[in-house]
């Protein structure tokens, strides 16, 4: 189950039954668990511990040093979950510092040429899809999607179940639940993700009329928070609530050009 022309560290551990493809590199500081398969010319490298049915396409490279001037060489690391799926020439990057690692968890699916760089922490059953790029620490929480070409400045964190656009690109916080349109824009719920995810109608109302205090009242941010404070505290509207509360770049702002599944 390994091709002859693969290269692999004698130091590597490798779960059972995995499958290394032609000319795949595996170097000395990778863990890889069982049932995961390592497509054609893959780079698995650095300090990188790798969970259980993982899957790697041709020419993906995971693990190598971050893009990052102030790097110095480190064993920094990378970690990454179950059942996750790394398309054509993914790239992930570890982390900068020694007391800090890159982070991806399970089910997580990564597109064609997508890029995740160093410090970035993403939780699971996320999408990037073909050409999306996450700046360094930014944190991608459960069931985002982030569609085609999107940009997500350092730093920034992309909430539960929100959504971006093909091309849109944020340098703010994307609230959970959102859909992003265009630079640093809202634009409307993601009520599909919403509903596939099991919320039931009166907790999409709920939200949805959170969604407008919060980001279409025209009232100043602050005084709506506080408003929304005391008057929501269902579960998705405390995700919400808590979530644009801790915002350290400001939150994106609603287009005032609505989603077509928002009335």
């Amino acid at each position: 189950m390994i091709h002859p022309t693969a290269i692999i560290h004698p130091q590597a551990k490798l779960g059972a039954n995995v499958r290394v493809g032609a000319h795949a590199v595996i170097d000395a500081e990778v863990e890889l668990g069982h049932d995961c398969v390592v497509g054609p010319l893959v780079h698995l490298t650095g300090a990188t511990t790798i969970g259980a049915g993982n899957r790697f396409h041709a020419g993906c490279v995971i693990g190598d040093a971050p893009q990052d001037l102030k790097y110095k060489d480190e064993a920094t690391r990378l970690v990454i979950g179950e059942t996750n799926v790394f398309r054509e020439h993914v790239t992930v990057h570890r982390s900068n510092k020694l007391s800090e690692a890159t982070e991806i968890g399970s089910h997580n699916f990564f597109m064609a040429g997508s890029h995740v760089a160093h410090n970035c922490l993403i939780g699971n059953h996320a999408i990037l899809a073909n050409g999306a790029t996450l700046g360094g620490h930014v944190t991608v929480q459960d069931r985002a999607f982030i569609s085609g070409n999107c940009l997500v400045h350092q730093f920034c964190r992309v909430g539960l179940l929100s959504i971006m656009q093909g091309g849109s690109a944020i340098s703010k916080d994307l609230p959970p639940f959102t859909v992003a349109r265009g630079d640093n824009g809202i634009c409307g719920l993601n009520t599909v993700g919403l509903r596939r995810a099991g919320y039931r109608s009166e907790e999409r109302m709920e939200l949805k009329k959170l969604y407008h205090l919060l980001f279409r009242s025209r009232k100043s941010f602050r005084s709506a928070l506080a408003e929304a404070q005391s008057h929501f505290t269902s579960a998705g509207a405390r995700v919400m609530l808590d979530f644009v509360s801790a915002a350290q770049r400001g939150v994106c702002a609603d287009t005032g050009k609505h989603h077509p599944d928002e009335t």
